[in-house]
């Protein structure tokens, strides 16, 4: 077997991960995308442990280890961020600036003050 083809296939992987991970706004989303750049790496380890024919198969002990210490990364990842959909009602990453729970809220927004042109006028008021 060629080394080429699962390179190609890790790499593909990898990038397919790292663009869910620089273009998704979902927590979980982003979540997925990390375990798939994981996998990559894994497809990787063990494609050269075979290429490489290591007695130790030390590509394969690596591999384990990267699956259990990804199994544990998902757990807690995937408790912040059901803590953080609980208290905040979303899980968008863009929308997360802090993780304080005592966090002030914007002061326009609670003023209704449009202080980003400048005027001090107030914003008339939209029905939800």
């Amino acid at each position: 077997m060629h080394l080429a083809y699962p390179a190609v296939l890790a790499a593909l992987l990898f990038c397919t991960g790292l663009y869910g991970v620089l273009a998704r706004r979902n927590a979980i989303l982003v979540l997925m995308s990390v375990e798939l750049m994981l996998n990559a790496v894994n497809l990787n380890l063990v494609a050269f442990d075979v290429w490489l024919r290591d007695a130790l198969h030390a590509g394969q002990t690596l591999t384990l280890f990267t699956i259990a210490i990804a199994a544990a990364e998902i757990g807690i990842g995937l408790a912040i961020v059901l803590m953080v959909y609980r208290n905040r009602g979303s899980s968008d990453v863009d929308r997360l600036r802090d993780t304080a729970e005592g966090h002030e809220p914007d002061r326009s927004a609670a003023t209704g003050t449009d202080h980003a042109a400048g005027t001090g006028t107030a914003r008339p008021e939209v029905a939800a």
